[in-house]
This record gives C-alpha cells, structure tokens and sequence, in this order.
C-alpha cells in the first residue's frame, strides 16, 4: 500500500514539474523603489546638462561591502544617457583620466576619504578637479547596502525536487550632485529597492539589473522635481532596464 501510494507521489510529482516547466518558460522580476529627495535650488534646472557637462565620480561605499561598488557609476552614466540623451555626461573613465593626467590623483584620493566621514565634498580640491575634468557638475554615487537570498518556495518531497526558488535583492544606493565652482550641493537623493523573482535556476538578482532600476528612479525624481516617490512595474520604461542591454557610449578624447 506505501509502495504504491510513493509510486502514486512520484507520477503525480513528475507531473506537476512537466507542466511547470512547459507552461512556465521565463520568469519576471516583482520589484518596488523608494526614495527620499531634496529640492533643488530656484535658479537651477536640469536642461542645463544640455549646454553644460556633468560628470559622473567613481562611487564610494562602506567598508564592509568594498568591491560591491565597481561598475556603479559606470551603469550610472548609461543610465543617465538613456533616461536623458540629450544630457552632455563625462563618463567616469573619462573623468578619472582627466584627474590623473593634471597630477589631482593623491587629492583626489583625500576628498574620497573625508567625503567618507563627512558626506561633504571639500570646495578647494572639488573647484580643482571640476577644473580638471572640465564639468562644473558632478555626481556622487555611493552604494549604501546590497544583499542576496535565495530560498524554496515550492518542492516535491517524492523527488526531493526543488521546483519554485525565490531569489531576491535588497539595495540601497544615494547619488549628490554638487557645483564645483560654488561648493554647493545642488541635490540629494536616496532610494531603497527590493527585488525577487521566481526562478528555476539558482542565479541571484544581480547587482547589475538591480542598479540600472533604482537609478533610473532617483533620476526620475531630479528630472520630475519629485521629492518622495514609489516606482514599480507600472512604470514600463524603468520595468524594460532589467533585461535590457544598455548602449555602449561612443569613445571620448581626452582635451
């Protein structure tokens, strides 16, 4: 009778996992941002990126989750030329060339650290490498938190099978954008983005996916004067940059 009613568990566990695995061929992410932004000043307006070059910094994160950070700002920049094409953006490849060829690298490297600490960009080496890089404007990125989990949601205990995995992220990610001429900080933003998704692979949520998403966010915030914002699905464009393979931006020369 047991042996019968396992054979009867297996079949019907054979079953459900064909029609699974037929009828469910993809899988799309669930995924919410947040965020928190401050105004910008009255006699400042975006479409000043149109006339004037902004640049995008190397981003900086805490000590605990340092390499997690790489590839940020660079997805950043992309992000920014697909939400605005019509922004003038000095890659962060560009502007750390820049930076090294006027000899403001050590300088560089002591704004980075105290920025660290302060969460301010200090005026006199910010005015320098401004200059340098030919950008009145810079962003800062900085990557706040990041975090993967990958758990059952739906198993066969016949076959030992695990047929449904949820896989998601947790990301926190805040951009400045600051006046090097002035020291001012124009604008502020910080976002907060969950991901999960159903899948039949093991593969986590990637950083990758994740960051093009939560930045396309805070921009919709500085581009729409938004000062707290919900974004998800709905939102087709900012849906479409998960799986969307982003254009390499054309090759600078170095002034």
């Amino acid at each position: 009778m047991r042996l019968e009613f396992s054979r009867s568990a297996t079949c019907a566990g054979l079953l459900l996992l064909c029609l699974f695995l037929s009828g469910c061929p993809g899988s799309a992410y669930l995924w919410e941002v947040r965020t928190e932004s401050t105004t910008t000043p009255p006699s400042f307006k975006p479409a000043v990126f149109e006339q004037q070059p902004a640049a995008v910094l190397e981003a900086l994160t805490a000590p605990g989750l340092r390499g997690n950070e790489v590839g940020l700002a660079l997805s950043l920049k992309r992000i920014l030329k697909r939400v605005e094409p019509k922004w003038k953006l000095v890659s962060p490849q560009e502007t750390a060339t820049r930076i090294n060829q006027r000899g403001l690298a050590a300088e560089y490297a002591r704004m980075r650290m105290d920025y660290e600490q302060s969460n301010i960009l200090d005026r006199e080496p910010l005015r320098k490498i401004g200059s340098a890089i030919g950008a009145r404007y810079v962003f800062q990125p900085r990557l706040a938190a990041f975090s993967q989990t990958l758990y059952d949601r739906w198993k066969i205990p016949a076959l030992e099978v695990n047929v449904v995995r949820i896989r998601s992220s947790i990301l926190r990610l805040s951009l400045q954008l600051w006046d090097t001429e002035t020291g001012e900080l124009i604008w502020a933003s910080t976002a907060e983005a969950t991901f999960q998704e159903e899948a039949l692979s093991e593969d986590p949520v990637y950083l990758r996916e994740a960051g093009r998403i939560t930045w396309a966010s805070i921009i919709s915030d500085l581009t729409h004067g938004k000062t707290s914002s919900a974004y998800s699905p709905v939102n087709k464009l900012l849906d479409s940059l998960i799986q969307e393979d982003v254009e390499q931006e054309p090759q600078q020369n170095t002034p």
